[in-house]
């Protein structure tokens, strides 16, 4: 097939452009910097530049694509960042405009799929129930643009079209930027992971997620939660990280905290114990993590095997 994305360079585009053009995909990505570029056309995928926020300009992108995946975010600098809520603004576009602009191209160049990227952290606090697709949403102020998103894949689809939405659970990986600041505090002997150490965190491998976004080419239109099989707990969460770094056990700030830090801070409190059945019956994907007990040592190990190959290099 013929498929453009969006956030081709992105800790997900950057994955799925590689399994796409290994499969055999004639793959556009929209890009702006010239070094990713390169990167994109060493795997075998054509580049073009166009404005997300400019419908004519995207039209003429998309002329000839079957499917479009758009992976374009615009996530805060730092973990610190993500509490300003100024830093979210252009992600608020992106999400907004951006995507409703992207829907209206793909429907007038005749696209027949469009994937679209959505986070699961706009689910309501549900204790220990499991979280499937039908719970409805429940957007902070600050992640309020994710259901703008999610209705643009949704006016896609009732052009008869199949739109899939790709609700993500937290994302981890060797080079996620939190996961560093993470990291650094772990070391330090505390984890600034707010709510209640009992709330549940889902979670899923940067790798997990983009064969989501693989899977999701032969999906049936609808939403699906993109999570491992096993979410844990906060303690449990961020003891499994301090054990694969072979660090001591941090600690944890208390849960009346999360008040303080506005409507990220709540939402981060949240227990969401999701579910990623839907997906897995409707193909063959299945996480290659179960769960973060089994992805921290693989990804410690990755950034480690990095930073080795980095300083042999320098």
């Amino acid at each position: 097939m013929r498929i453009f994305v969006t956030g081709s360079s992105g800790v997900i585009g950057k994955r799925v452009v590689p399994l796409l053009t290994r499969s055999g995909h004639q793959v556009t990505a929209l890009v702006h910097s010239p070094p990713k570029r390169v990167e994109l056309q060493r795997v075998g995928a054509a580049t073009v530049e166009a404005d997300i926020f400019n419908v004519d300009a995207l039209r003429a992108a998309l002329q000839g694509h079957e499917v479009v995946i758009n992976l374009a975010t615009h996530m805060p600098s730092s973990s610190a960042r993500m509490f300003l809520p100024r830093a979210w603004h252009e992600n608020d576009r992106i999400r907004r405009f951006g995507a409703a602009n992207i829907v209206q191209a793909a429907v007038a160049c005749g696209v027949q799929r469009l994937i679209q990227e959505s986070f699961a952290l706009v689910y309501p606090d549900r204790g220990d129930a499991w979280i499937d697709e039908t719970v409805a949403i429940e957007p902070a102020h600050y992640n309020r643009s994710v259901a703008d998103a999610e209705t643009a894949a949704a006016r896609f689809t009732d052009t008869g079209r199949a739109g899939v939405v790709l609700r993500f659970a937290a994302f981890y990986g060797p080079d996620a930027r939190h996961l560093k600041d993470l990291m650094r505090m772990v070391r330090h002997g505390f984890a600034p992971l707010l709510g209640p150490s009992e709330s549940f965190i889902p979670s899923v491998s940067h790798d997990d997620a983009a064969n989501a976004v693989m899977a999701a080419l032969q999906l049936p239109a609808g939403v699906y939660n993109v999570s491992d099989d096993e979410p844990v707990r906060h303690r449990e969460y961020v003891n499994a990280l301090a054990e694969a770094m072979q660090v001591s056990r941090p600690k944890l700030p208390p849960a009346w905290a999360a008040a303080l830090a506005g409507s990220l801070g709540r939402t981060m409190s949240r227990s969401l114990r999701l579910s990623n059945r839907k997906l897995r019956q409707a193909s063959a994907w299945s996480p290659r993590f179960p769960s973060v007990r089994d992805g921290w040592p693989a990804t410690i190990a990755a950034m480690r095997n990095a930073a080795t190959t980095e300083a042999h290099a320098a």
